[in-house]
């Protein structure tokens, strides 16, 4: 680990990377014409003092992990989740969790009809992650983040809500999904990210979100990421903007650094 990497406790809880040649999924809704490889995440985390780093599951490659474990492998100071077949068994789980892939993400974004919540496919998965104490990472616009992540909670799993939770920007914090999204926090085993900022059209309601939760929960149950290479929105934003954006919504640095200590406790300490 390099030595400005050493400096505080930051972990980068949302990254994508790829290699070259890798397949696009059939229903991928961008295809970039660029490479985000591991080394690139690395050195990215290392130019900004940041120690770990976390490889969320990108719908753009599907169930595909080879990748990803590949990363797992060369760097321990990262881990990541993984989009799996709601049908895979407990040993081929279990696998994934040995590796360093420590929940799931299910890319709900748009997605019609939803699985069946209550079915006993998905109730097994859910039950499986439980006892494999990993995770579902939920990505789901805010009109149903609501009545979905109830439903995701009551099975006793610890659910990640991604990029704040996609709430109607209007509001503010006033938005119904993000009043919603309060109360199931208030159960115990909800977190929510503090990702992906950029792609809000008002720069500032990120900061407003986030010192808003930290008031409210403090930092034990939220995870920054930055959610580089910002596919999408390329030219928008870079690596140390996002950390500045960090910076700027939590300006003391022992917040910065419990909101780390938070995330190295949820990926990395088990």
């Amino acid at each position: 680990m390099s030595e400005v990497a050493l400096q505080g406790l930051l972990v980068d809880s949302h990254a994508h990377v790829w290699g070259p040649d890798m397949e696009w999924s059939p229903t991928a809704w961008a295809r970039p014409d660029y490479t985000y490889t591991a080394e690139d995440f690395i050195a990215d985390m290392d130019s900004c003092g940041v120690s770990y780093g976390v490889i969320a599951a990108a719908s753009l490659f599907g169930t595909y992990s080879g990748y990803t474990i590949e990363a797992l492998r060369r760097y321990r100071r990262l881990r990541a989740t993984a989009i799996v077949d709601p049908t895979i068994s407990l040993p081929d789980l279990q696998a994934l969790r040995d590796e360093g892939i420590v929940g799931i993400r299910l890319q709900w974004f748009l997605l019609d009809p939803l699985p069946d919540l209550g079915g006993a496919e998905f109730q097994a998965l859910c039950r499986q992650l439980r006892d494999l104490d990993m995770h579902i990472h939920l990505n789901i616009e805010g009109d149903r983040l609501g009545a979905v992540s109830r439903r995701l909670a009551e099975t006793g799993v610890k659910l990640v809500i991604d990029h704040y939770g996609w709430h109607d920007f209007g509001p503010r914090l006033e938005a119904a999904s993000y009043r919603e999204m309060l109360r199931l926090m208030e159960g115990g085993n909800v977190w929510v990210k503090l990702s992906s900022g950029f792609r809000r059209p008002d720069a500032e309601l990120p900061a407003e979100y986030t010192r808003d939760l930290l008031a409210r929960f403090g930092p034990e149950r939220l995870l920054w990421g930055t959610d580089s290479p910002f596919v999408g929105h390329e030219g928008g934003t870079s690596y140390a903007r996002e950390v500045a954006a960090l910076h700027h919504a939590v300006p003391e640095a022992a917040i910065r650094d419990a909101l780390g200590k938070s995330a190295y406790d949820f990926y990395f300490a088990r």
